[in-house]
C-alpha cells in the first residue's frame, strides 16, 4: 500500500513497511524511511508507484484551471474530495487527487486551508485584491529589472535621480529603488556609494562626504531663512581706543580685537573687545531661533557652514574700519609687575583700527623680534606690550595649574592648516605658541574666566567649561564638561571658564553675552533681568543641544581634513613619503596631519622618523594602506612637537593642550589641526 501524506507543511509519498497502532513506518522514494501518523494520511493507493504518483499528480496541477475551481468550489468549506468529483466528473483518481491537493495547497489567494485536506474559497473582494497586489508585485519587478539594467550600464534612473541622498544615507528598504539599488550592488560586488559616483547620482567623493553630513545634520539644506536684521542700540559711547583683531586670512567671522592705551598715571589699559551680536539679537526672536538650531559655526578645509547668515556677521563682526557694537572687558594694568588693578565691562561702540593676519604678521613676529624691537608693522609697541602681560598670564596659569597636581603645558607641538582653492590644498605646518597665538590665547582665556567670575559673583548663571573637581577617580576628575556654574579648570589653571569670546560662531558664548550684558548694565538686579534664571531648564536644554552638535561637527571636520589629506598626496603625486612614530604602530606623516595604522609593523620608538611607500588609498572610505621602507638609525628621534597626535577639545591651541595634557591618556590618534581659521580661536580644532 502506498501513501500520500502531509508532513511539515509539505507534500510525500511513500510506501507503507508497517503499520503500529496510529503511525505507519514509510519508505519515500529516496529510500529514507520515517514515521506517518494516520491523521497526516490524505490517500491510500496501490498503484502506481509513489514516484509515478507524484510526477503524475503534479501534472495534473499544473493543468487545473484555479478560476474555475474557485467558481465551483462555492462558497461553503469543502473537503478535497468532494472537490474533486465535482470538478473532474467523477471521483478522482488518486494521481488526480493528489494533483488537486496540490493545487488547492499551492492557491492560497483562491483558496484557505482549514483542516487537514479542507478548503474554502476566498471571498471574491479578497480575491481580487489579492491578484491586484500580485500583479502589482509583478509590475514591480518588471521596473526593478529595468532600474538595475540601467545602474549595471552606469546609468541614473530617472526616479532614483531626485532621492540619491535618501538611498544612501536614509532608505526606505521596501521602495523599488531601493531594492533595484541594492541588487545591483550585489550583482557588482560594490556598495550603494560607490555606485552612486559611477552613476553620477553623487558628482565625487567630497560631495559624497559633505552631502551625508548635510542630509543628517541640514535636513533642510544649510540655507537661512529671510530674518530681519537686528539692530543694535545707537546710543551706546564710543570707546576711545584704535582696536585691532588678529585672525588668519581666511577668518570673516572676526569676533575679538584688542586695545592698548598707557594712562597717565603709569598703568596700561588693556581692552579685550567682543563683538556684540547679543545687542540686537534677542532671546527667543527669529534669529536666534536660527542660531539656536545650528549652535555652532561648522569648519572644514576651504569651507564654512556659518552659525549666522552672512548679512548678520557683517552687521556684528568687527571688521577694520568700521565702529562696531562690542562687549569690552578694560585690564588696568601695572606694568611693574603685570598685576591686575582693576578690571570693568561695558557695551559700546569701538573703532577698529585693524585686522591683522597671520599670514602677513608670522615671519615679522616672534620671540626674538619682540625682544629686539627688530622690523616694522602695525600696532607694534601694542603687541610687544601684550606679549609681556601673555607671558604674566601663562606663568599664573601653570602656577595654578600645577598646584592642583597636573603636569606642565606643551606648547611646542604643530599645527597643520589646509587652504583649498579651487580643489586644489595647501597644507602648512606652524608652531603652537608663536607669540601671535598666545596672545590671543592667553586674552581669550582671562576674559572667558574674568566673565565667569563675574557672572558667579551677580548669582547669574551661564556656560561654563569645567575640568576637574569631580568624583570616581582620577581620570573620571580630569573629565572636561559643560556646566551651568562656576567650576574650576584644572587644565587651564583657572576657578572658572566660561566661553563668551566667539558669540558669532558659536551658541553658548551667545548665551553667556546675554547674561553678561545683564551684569554689566544692572549689577545687583541681573539675576532678576537676565534672559536665563539659576536652574533654568531651557539652559541645560542649550548645553545638551550644543553638545551633541558640537561632537558632529568636529567628525566632520575631521573626516573632511583626513580627505584632503588623501587628496593631497595624489594631488602631489606623494608615493614615499616621511613619517613619524606616535606610539605602537600609528605613525603620521610629516607634511600633513595624516594618520596611518600599520599593523605587524617592527618595534620602532615613539618619535622616530621612518619612510613609508604608499600603496593605495580611498577617497570614500577614507582608507590608506601603506608599507615600511626604511627605518632610521638609532637616535633619529623627533621632537616633541612631532609627537602631537591628540584630540583638541578647546577653544583655542593653549586650552585645547591643557586639557588634553590632564587627561590620563589621549582620547584618540586625532592630530592637531586648523582649518584655516585663527589658531588660537578656530572653534572645533584649534
Amino acid at each position: 500500500m502506498n501513501l500520500f501524506f502531509e508532513e511539515s507543511g509539505d507534500f510525500k509519498v511513500g510506501t507503507v513497511l508497517s503499520q503500529a497502532g496510529e503511525a505507519y513506518q514509510v519508505e519515500l522514494a529516496s529510500g529514507k524511511r520515517t514515521k506517518v501518523k494516520v491523521k497526516d494520511v490524505l490517500l491510500q493507493y496501490e498503484k502506481p508507484t509513489p514516484a509515478e504518483l507524484y510526477e503524475q499528480a503534479k501534472a495534473v496541477a499544473a493543468d487545473i484551471d484555479l478560476e474555475f475551481l474557485w467558481e465551483v468550489a462555492g462558497e461553503d468549506e469543502f473537503g478535497f474530495a468532494e472537490l474533486g468529483a465535482e470538478y473532474f466528473g467523477h471521483t478522482p483518481l488518486p494521481f488526480e487527487a493528489a494533483g488537486l491537493i496540490l493545487s488547492l495547497h499551492g492557491a492560497p489567494i483562491y483558496f484557505y486551508k482549514k483542516g487537514r485536506g479542507r478548503y474554502k474559497a476566498a471571498p471574491e473582494q479578497s480575491l481580487r485584491a489579492a491578484q491586484a497586489g500580485i500583479e502589482k508585485k509583478k509590475q514591480q519587478a518588471i521596473i526593478q529589472a529595468q532600474y538595475v539594467a540601467e545602474l549595471k550600464a552606469n546609468q541614473l534612473p530617472a526616479s532614483m535621480q531626485a532621492i540619491v541622498q535618501q538611498l544612501l544615507f536614509k532608505p526606505d528598504k521596501n521602495s523599488i529603488e531601493y531594492k533595484a539599488l541594492e541588487a545591483a550592488c550585489d550583482e557588482l560586488h560594490t556598495n550603494a556609494q560607490r555606485l552612486m559616483l559611477a552613476v553620477g547620482g553623487v558628482a565625487s567623493p567630497k560631495q559624497l562626504h559633505m552631502s551625508k553630513f548635510l542630509f543628517e545634520n541640514f535636513p533642510r539644506g544649510a540655507g537661512f531663512p529671510e530674518v530681519p536684521l537686528p539692530v543694535a542700540p545707537t546710543n551706546l559711547p564710543v570707546a576711545e581706543v584704535r582696536a585691532f583683531s588678529i585672525d588668519d586670512v581666511t577668518t570673516t567671522e572676526i569676533d575679538d580685537a584688542f586695545s592698548v592705551v598707557r594712562l597717565d598715571d603709569g598703568t596700561v589699559r588693556v581692552g579685550i573687545h567682543i563683538a556684540a551680536p547679543g545687542l540686537g539679537i534677542k532671546p527667543d526672536d527669529a534669529v536666534d531661533k536660527m542660531a539656536r538650531a545650528r549652535m555652532s559655526t561648522v569648519y572644514m578645509p576651504g569651507d564654512k557652514i556659518t552659525m549666522l547668515p552672512d548679512s548678520i556677521v557683517e552687521a556684528f563682526t568687527l571688521a577694520e574700519g568700521k565702529t562696531c557694537p562690542a562687549l569690552s572687558l578694560y585690564a588696568t594694568l601695572n606694568p611693574a609687575n603685570w598685576s591686575v588693578v582693576s578690571t570693568v565691562t561695558r557695551a559700546e561702540l569701538v573703532p577698529i583700527a585693524n585686522n591683522l593676519r597671520h599670514n602677513d604678521l608670522d615671519d615679522l613676529v616672534n620671540e626674538e623680534t619682540l625682544a629686539s624691537g627688530v622690523g616694522e608693522y602695525a600696532h607694534k609697541e601694542e603687541l610687544a606690550l601684550l606679549w609681556q602681560w601673555a607671558q604674566h598670564l601663562e606663568q599664573g596659569r601653570m602656577a595654578k595649574r600645577e598646584a592642583f597636581g597636573l603636569k606642565p603645558e606643551q606648547n611646542n607641538r604643530v599645527d597643520f592648516n589646509f587652504y583649498v582653492e579651487d580643489d586644489v590644498v595647501t597644507v602648512t605646518r606652524r608652531k603652537r605658541g608663536a607669540p601671535l597665538d598666545k596672545i590671543v590665547a592667553e586674552l581669550m582665556i582671562f576674559a572667558n574666566s574674568s566673565w565667569g567670575k563675574m557672572m558667579h559673583e551677580h548669582g547669574v548663571p551661564g556656560i561654563y567649561r569645567s575640568q576637574g573637581g569631580g568624583t570616581g577617580g582620577w581620570a573620571a576628575k580630569m573629565q572636561v564638561r559643560m556646566v551651568t556654574h562656576a567650576a574650576p579648570h584644572q587644565g587651564l589653571g583657572v576657578d572658572q571658564y566660561a566661553w563668551s569670546t566667539s558669540p558669532l560662531r558659536r551658541y553658548t558664548d551667545l548665551v553667556n553675552q546675554w547674561q553678561i550684558l545683564a551684569c554689566a548694565e544692572h549689577g545687583v538686579t541681573a539675576p532678576l533681568v537676565a534672559p536665563f534664571k539659576p536652574k533654568d531648564a531651557n539652559l541645560f536644554a542649550i548645553v545638551s543641544a550644543f553638545d551633541a552638535a558640537y561632537a558632529a561637527y568636529a567628525d566632520f571636520q575631521s573626516n573632511m581634513e583626513r580627505y584632503w589629506c588623501l587628496r593631497w598626496l595624489g594631488q602631489e603625486d606623494a608615493r614615499q613619503v616621511e613619517a613619524v612614530v606616535l606610539k605602537d604602530e600609528v605613525l603620521r606623516l610629516v607634511d600633513i596631519p595624516l594618520i596611518i595604522r600599520l599593523p605587524g609593523m617592527p618595534q620602532v620608538a615613539r618619535g622616530a622618523q621612518v619612510k613609508l611607500d604608499i600603496l593605495r588609498w580611498d577617497e570614500v572610505d577614507l582608507s590608506i594602506e601603506a608599507r615600511l621602507l626604511e627605518i632610521p638609525a638609532a637616535g633619529a628621534v623627533a621632537t616633541d612637537a612631532e609627537l602631537d597626535y591628540e584630540d583638541e577639545d578647546d577653544v583655542s591651541a593653549v586650552e585645547a593642550a591643557a586639557e588634553e595634557q590632564a587627561e590620563p591618556a589621549p582620547a584618540s590618534d586625532a592630530p592637531v589641526i586648523v582649518t584655516g581659521e585663527s589658531t588660537a580661536e578656530a572653534p572645533l580644532a584649534e
